[in-house]
């Protein structure tokens, strides 16, 4: 009877194991992916903000054609973006004079924030393209200016390249405060 004690518990042990071993991983990963990828907002004071997709989709959505013009002149990327404005994502007392974009790859785009303010050339944080959703959409997060007509040409935002405003997979935007 104590050996057949045993070999139960045994299989027990092995079985609770089991449920463990499926079970937690799949835990791990509905509590991770529940509220979608996310940014870090860090603001001049040094406090950082985690914003995710679900809180982002609670605010109010802009959807609009959008292309640019990169250094050569070319057109980039034309579709539809959908995203929250900067304005909304930043809160509108906060004190800063640029925003920091960052990428998952390294690149950073310095924006002033008279840009980041204009009503003609509103200015997103893109969480979809034509439909698709971060992460299915690989771009991921991407500052995208949606200006009525779609069109960002380097003349009219006065600028070489309008496309460098378009940063893609950002990671961070880092509130700063001017000299």
């Amino acid at each position: 009877m104590a050996v057949g004690f045993r070999i139960r518990r045994s299989y027990l042990i092995l079985f609770l194991l089991l449920v463990v071993a499926v079970v937690v991983p799949v835990l791990i990963r509905f509590v991770t992916h529940t509220n979608g990828p996310q940014i870090e907002l860090v603001f001049t004071d040094g406090r950082a903000r985690t914003v995710t997709l679900a809180q982002m989709k609670r605010l109010p959505a802009l959807t609009r054609k959008g292309t640019y013009q990169n250094q050569f002149g070319n057109w980039g990327d034309p579709g539809i973006y959908t995203g929250v404005r900067l304005t909304d994502l930043i809160d509108s007392e906060a004190p800063y004079t640029t925003i920091l974009v960052q990428a998952a790859d390294g690149y950073e785009m310095s924006i002033e924030r008279d840009r980041v303010k204009n009503a003609d050339y509103p200015m997103v944080l893109a969480y979809a393209f034509n439909g698709v959703e971060v992460p299915d959409w690989e771009m991921g997060y991407r500052i995208a200016v949606l200006p009525e007509d779609g069109n960002v040409s380097n003349e009219e935002y006065g600028v070489t390249s309008a496309g460098s405003f378009w940063v893609k997979n950002v990671v961070r935007v880092i509130l700063q405060l001017g000299s």
